[in-house]
């Protein structure tokens, strides 16, 4: 049966170890979660334990927490032209699927790169050229998910680009990540009411269809529509504000799709139980 509203969760930090991402992600009430691999500023990815891996997913089963994603690393650039960056890339995207894989989480989010000042089309080639090499060797019960950007400069900011890359690759294991903050900061959407969220999302469904996309990351936007600055804000103290979220609680197609928020937390220590309630209060109307 089909949810009338969306799971609601957050990214939590695992420092002190997997089982404390969890204890954290209940202390706050999200009911599915996200995680960093290691070191979102790294490229590697560090190894766990095998008792430390099967306590988390024990503990993880008896929680009733789920989905899990892995965030992948700030520094990924899988378009890029310098080949010492690219197999970096490459590495450490392909060893976070391991430990998604490893850890039962249903796939790795990251972000797609940038020319970096180069030929956008061409950086696009090699985007599509990584992307089927990274499928090609990890598991396949894990998904890569695409997440779209705030700025020009960036791949995937918009529906139409993260699109072509989406049918281009042409595997079940792509699947798409929208954030709201990056929607309005690139200019994909410029006000959350009931109309611009009804087109916003046609245009998502027309590039990549709804069971294309997974997850969203729920965050208001710091900076103005088109603003193409990448800075999140609390629910409520942005540029989205309430109403936007109220709005698009109450759109039904995203309804099975989870929200995972990215915020800077009301105390500045990242997504709390303060902004996981003020969702939940929404929902519950």
């Amino acid at each position: 049966m089909a949810q009338e509203k969306p799971k609601i969760g957050a990214h939590v930090s695992v420092s002190g170890g997997l089982l404390k991402g969890i204890e954290r992600a209940e202390e706050m009430g999200a009911e599915c979660f996200q995680i960093f691999a290691g070191s979102p500023r790294r490229y590697e990815v560090p190894l766990f334990a095998k008792e430390e891996i099967d306590n988390y997913k024990k503990k993880i089963c008896q929680s009733q927490i789920s989905p899990a994603y892995i965030h992948a690393s700030y520094l990924l650039n899988l378009a890029s032209e310098d080949d010492n960056i690219l197999q970096k890339s490459l590495k450490s995207i392909q060893d976070a699927l391991f430990f998604a894989d490893r850890i039962g989480a249903d796939g790795v989010v990251y972000h797609p790169g940038s020319p970096k000042g180069g030929s956008k089309e061409k950086a696009i080639k090699r985007e599509i050229k990584s992307i089927l090499e990274v499928l090609s060797k990890t598991p396949e019960n894990t998904f890569l998910v695409i997440e779209n950007t705030a700025g020009q400069k960036k791949i995937g900011t918009n529906p139409e680009e993260v699109g072509y890359i989406f049918r281009k690759v042409n595997s079940s294991r792509l699947r798409v990540c929208i954030d709201t903050a990056h929607s309005l900061e690139a200019g994909n959407i410029k006000r959350f009411t009931e109309k611009k969220i009804k087109e916003w999302f046609a245009l998502w469904e027309k590039e990549v269809g709804v069971q294309g996309v997974c997850l969203l990351h729920i965050n208001d936007s710091l900076t103005s529509p088109e603003s193409q600055h990448d800075r999140h804000a609390n629910i409520g103290e942005g540029f989205i504000g309430l109403e936007g979220f109220k709005k698009l609680m109450s759109f039904k197609k995203i309804a099975d799709i989870p929200w995972i928020l990215e915020v800077p937390g009301f105390d500045g220590k990242g997504p709390d139980k303060k902004n996981i309630d003020i969702l939940k209060k929404m929902r519950a109307k």
